[in-house]
């Protein structure tokens, strides 16, 4: 094989023969570039953050929930509005983490999801 012979399992492919990157390659650096990207990812910061402080509170209106029905056997109305609203405001920041949704949810884009049960 002389030297300047590329190796037989050595596929040369339209890229490497032109000189320019993939396609891929140039969404790749687009995508690291994107200011948009990386505000995002600190939004989804900041949202998962609060994500995981509403677990609390939700565990706390658990508590207070089954405790108020231990001692009066009727569950509270504003616990159970309160709870609805979590639930909502739940589904609307794993809908903004998994990209389902555009909108930020509360405090951000959103006001803070009405928990009125009909």
């Amino acid at each position: 094989m002389a030297a300047d012979e590329q190796p037989r399992d050595h596929v040369v492919n339209e890229e490497e023969s032109s000189g320019e990157p993939s396609t891929e390659a140039n969404d790749l650096q687009k995508n690291m570039k994107s200011r948009s990207t990386w505000v995002r990812a600190l939004f989804m910061v900041a949202v998962l953050v609060l994500y995981f402080i509403s677990r609390f509170v939700v565990l706390a209106v658990i508590v207070m929930q089954f405790l108020w029905v231990l001692f009066t056997t009727e569950s509270n109305q504003q616990l159970r509005e309160f709870g609805h609203s979590l639930a909502l405001y739940t589904r609307e920041t794993i809908d903004f983490l998994t990209y389902n949704s555009e909108t930020k949810p509360f405090p951000f884009d959103s006001e803070w999801p009405s928990g009125v049960i009909e």
